[in-house]
């Protein structure tokens, strides 16, 4: 496959019906979310299209991760699977494990599916309290299905102040399952409830401990891959010599963090084109309604706005940090507010204070 930064990524849930109504989902959050949606045949062929002719004028290539819900629940997925094959686009899958098998990874591999991620939330009371039900067995068992097909198995957790205490564990279980590839991200407040967050020195502990327990599973040849999604891992490993500002950046120039508004969009099941799926008042525009390179140079702009963050403006990082503005604008109300679990004080450069 091509280099990834030939690609432009697109979130789309293709309906919002599920198996499960998890405790943190943001579809079963606030209002209306009684009302599930899905996008139809002819809706779904649309969006392909528009995505397509979007990519073509920017000279990239469209990357597709494909969810809900559960995406596998919709009654056209295999036209779908089969529409992304003949036009030779790759996606990843954001599922659950509930209707996977053998015979079902085997013809996913054979649509193009590169990756499958499920969900571990905790150890197996937490998350199936979080979820379902027998979820953390059958998500670990159904890890040897993608394997055995060549799909590349993802585990992704959400980490909270109740479930941050069992990521080692978690960690543990998903090497033990042969899992491809492990990451974890923050819970993003939907109501304000700033008491489900965890302090700032909390979570770079927890970032210590797992830096130091990927590195011993890699010095023993583990096949397990640990992304670093989070972006406060650059703080981290700037901190501890693991990263190093390059001498040859450019000011004014983003290099990475958040994609919200550089290189990602979000399609929701009833067409709502958001600058990122986790902030929920993030809808720029509908696919069905504009054309996306028109949203991407218009209405998208207000979430590039680098020079707005409070505190990620002022650091040397901005380049390639700048936290979860999700988490900031759940817990504030404000995208481009302090990322509450950021710990760092001040520019170690010009010793402003942050």
């Amino acid at each position: 496959m091509e280099d990834r930064m030939n690609y432009f990524s697109f979130q789309w849930h293709i309906t919002d019906e599920c198996d499960q109504r998890c405790k943190h989902c943001y579809i079963f959050s606030g209002k209306g979310c009684s009302e599930l949606k899905s996008m139809t045949w002819k809706q779904m062929q649309e969006v392909v299209a528009n995505c397509e002719d979007f990519c073509r004028i920017y000279n990239k290539l469209p990357y597709f991760y494909i969810t809900g819900g559960d995406p596998i629940l919709h009654p056209d997925f295999w036209k779908l699977m089969v529409l992304l094959k003949s036009r030779g686009i790759p996606f990843t899958i954001m599922g659950n494990p509930f209707h996977l098998d053998d015979e079902v990874c085997t013809i996913l591999k054979a649509c193009g599916c590169e990756k499958y991620q499920m969900s571990l939330d905790g150890m197996r009371s937490t998350h199936d309290w979080f979820r379902k039900p027998r979820s953390f067995d059958l998500t670990l068992e159904k890890v040897g299905c993608l394997n055995r097909a060549g799909i590349k198995s993802v585990i992704m957790s959400t980490v909270s102040k109740m479930n941050m205490n069992e990521i080692l564990d978690i960690i543990d279980e998903v090497v033990k399952a042969k899992v491809k590839v492990f990451a974890f991200s923050r819970y993003v407040p939907t109501g304000g409830e700033v008491d489900t967050g965890m302090t700032a020195q909390e979570y770079r502990k927890l970032l210590e401990v797992c830096d130091a327990k990927y590195k011993q599973y890699e010095a023993a040849g583990c096949e397990t891959y640990f992304n670093k999604k989070d972006h406060l891992w650059t703080l981290y490993e700037y901190e501890t010599g693991q990263f190093r500002l390059p001498y040859n950046a450019k000011n004014g120039m983003i290099y990475g963090g958040c994609n919200c508004g550089n290189c990602h969009i979000t399609i929701s099941s009833n067409g709502d084109i958001m600058a990122c799926r986790r902030v929920t008042d993030s809808k720029v525009a509908n696919v069905f309604e504009d054309r996306l390179a028109d949203v991407w140079v218009c209405q998208m702009e207000k979430y590039r706005d680098y020079d707005k963050f409070v505190k990620c403006s002022k650091c040397e990082l901005k380049a390639w940090c700048r936290g979860c503005p999700a988490v900031a604008d759940g817990t504030t109300g404000n995208f481009y507010g302090a990322d509450p679990q950021c710990w760092k004080t001040k520019n170690d450069i010009t010793g402003e204070v942050l």
